[in-house]
């Protein structure tokens, strides 16, 4: 038996427990995709399972009131305007800041950047009263740049330590050629860094876009009850009354929700594994 099929033969338990571990994380998400096709009374009287059994009856009357019930259609587009310009800002400041923590002299360097990561444990929840206290008085509570700001503060520390470390794998020798050809900073920046940390920035974005376009809570608190800026989170949990009827409207408006990430995901995916990885490793 040659020492391939033996490593293959090997690999087979590790394959089978990965194929658990998958069947075990999709069976809810199938679970909802189904009951978003039965009737509402369907899904009270009995589970998603059954549909199997015929006589089978699908509908899509879930997805009608779930697009049509309070102004679906303008959250949608208010999830977008938030949660492209919550991407885009820190993605690009972090990666000035990565740039210049990575390969820059300025005196506290190290310890401004162990300041910044540091900023990763503490807890969201310990900023909201100072900082709306600050929206309230400059008049930013229930905007579209308020919680863009917060947003990107939010996800400023991750990005600048993910993206320190893939530009600070970088070679050294690339930089003082172009130093000795008489680049500047910016130039480097620019035409060298950003081209060569595109995995990186790629699977920030990834993180960053479901992060913002699935909160709930930053939203809820820096809305301020402004209804015309609500994002889909928003709008969704607000299907259900205060006596918890119209819950089946839930498993339709969810897999509206996630479309967009879901495109979003796979279209960026090839990049993932190598943005999370660069610079783990310097050859």
């Amino acid at each position: 038996m040659s020492d391939r099929l033996q490593r293959a033969l090997g690999r087979i338990p590790l394959h089978l427990v990965l194929l658990l571990i998958v069947l075990i994380w999709l069976v809810p998400s199938f679970g909802l995709l189904v009951s978003s096709f039965r009737p509402a009374e369907a899904i009270s009287s009995s589970g998603w399972w059954t549909v199997f059994d015929p006589p089978t009856e699908f509908t899509l009357d879930l997805y009608e009131e779930a697009l049509t019930a309070q102004n679906m259609g303008r959250s949608f587009i208010n999830s977008l305007f938030i949660t492209i310009p919550a991407t885009i800002i820190p993605i690009m400041a972090a990666a000035f800041a990565a740039y210049a923590f990575a390969w820059l002299e300025f005196p506290g360097r190290n310890i401004l950047f162990t300041l910044v990561v540091g900023l990763l444990v503490v807890p969201l929840q310990l900023t909201f009263i100072p900082i709306l206290q600050l929206y309230n008085r400059v008049g930013m509570t229930g905007t579209f740049v308020g919680l863009w700001l917060a947003h990107a503060a939010y996800g400023m520390p991750f990005a600048v330590y993910l993206l320190r470390n893939s530009v600070g794998g970088l070679p050294r020798d690339l930089f003082e050629s172009a130093y000795l050809d008489g680049a500047s900073s910016f130039d480097i920046f620019y035409r060298i860094v950003l081209p060569l940390v595109v995995p990186a920035i790629a699977s920030l974005v990834i993180f960053q876009f479901l992060w913002v376009w699935n909160d709930l809570l930053v939203a809820l608190i820096f809305l301020g009850g402004n209804p015309s800026v609500a994002p889909m989170t928003v709008t969704i949990a607000n299907l259900v009354n205060s006596l918890g009827g119209g819950w089946q409207v839930l498993t339709a408006a969810a897999f509206i929700s996630m479309a967009l990430p879901l495109l979003v995901f796979f279209s960026l995916q090839r990049y993932f594994v190598r943005g999370i990885l660069a610079g783990s490793v310097k050859g």
